[in-house]
């Protein structure tokens, strides 16, 4: 890997982290198509540590209040002590599931599952079940049913959310995608979907990447990435990443995911076609 590379994998971790079109995907894709080879599971737990600060800037104010509610109710013994504790104990909760499954198929995760096929058809399955998601806030909107704010998040929400970011283990799933998904089922507004899904994300990413950052250091650290490309690719990531938190929220507010719907089906499609002609190789 050269500094370039580290450039390019960084815009693509930034750009496609929040997006609900799967990051792990176009970091499997593009370099494949570029003929660079995959990057591997490792790589791209450790440079989500960049979109990780990303989110932690955009939400400090919540993150900070959110802690310190916590922190009180630990203190009180009582979990229920304001809105913003019992939010950040929904958070563990919701980060249950994703730890566990994470754990139990990790060998799958990082090897077999990494084949272009299963992300061509996590790609196309969830852009279907996104689609399903829409359907129902449609119907919800027109019986003039109320759309849920983050004040009305339940635990059997965070719960389900949490379930679904656990799908999002599934490379190509988008664990963006999956969680947003999950919101949307559960009654969340768009904006609202896309907020909890960027505030549940911390744990995990973050487990996930000082995992694999304890557990691979060697290899990251090798010739061939390089502590420099991980750095660059970190920062980069990071940067563009903020950006892409301010444009979702903001995008989300009056439009529907239909763009990342259609997005995600036409690149699931052309992956399959270039597989087929071999152009490009499962693993």
């Amino acid at each position: 890997m050269n500094i370039f590379q580290s450039i390019i994998l960084g815009i693509i971790q930034g750009l496609t982290e929040f997006l609900p079109i799967s990051s792990t995907a176009h970091l499997r894709i593009i370099p494949a198509l570029l003929g660079w080879g995959d990057p591997g599971a490792a790589f791209t737990a450790v440079i989500q540590f960049g979109t990780l600060v990303a989110v932690f800037i955009y939400f400090r104010k919540d993150i900070i209040s959110i802690t310190g509610s916590v922190i009180k109710s630990i203190q009180t013994k009582n979990i229920f002590y304001n809105h913003d504790a019992v939010m950040g104990w929904m958070i563990a909760v919701g980060t249950m599931p994703i730890v566990f499954f994470g754990l139990l198929f990790k060998k799958n995760i990082e090897t077999n599952l990494r084949s272009l096929y299963v992300i061509s058809a996590s790609m196309i399955i969830l852009a279907v079940v996104l689609m399903i998601a829409e359907a129902i806030v449609k119907k919800r909107t027109i019986l003039h049913i109320k759309q849920k704010s983050l004040q009305d998040v339940s635990w059997k929400d965070a719960i389900l959310i949490g379930f679904a970011q656990a799908v999002a283990l599934i490379p190509g799933s988008s664990r963006s995608g999956t969680t947003i998904t999950g919101g949307l089922f559960v009654g969340l507004s768009r904006e609202t979907a896309a907020r909890f899904s960027f505030l549940l994300s911390l744990p995990s990413v973050f487990a996930a990447g000082v995992l694999e950052l304890v557990k691979e250091r060697h290899e990251l650290f090798s010739s061939n990435v390089g502590m420099e490309n991980i750095l660059i690719a970190t920062v980069v990531s990071g940067i563009v990443g903020y950006a892409s938190i301010a444009f979702l929220l903001n995008y989300l507010k009056s439009n529907t995911t239909y763009l990342f719907i259609m997005y995600r089906i036409i690149v699931g499609i052309g992956l399959l076609y270039l597989l087929s002609v071999g152009v490009l190789a499962p693993l």
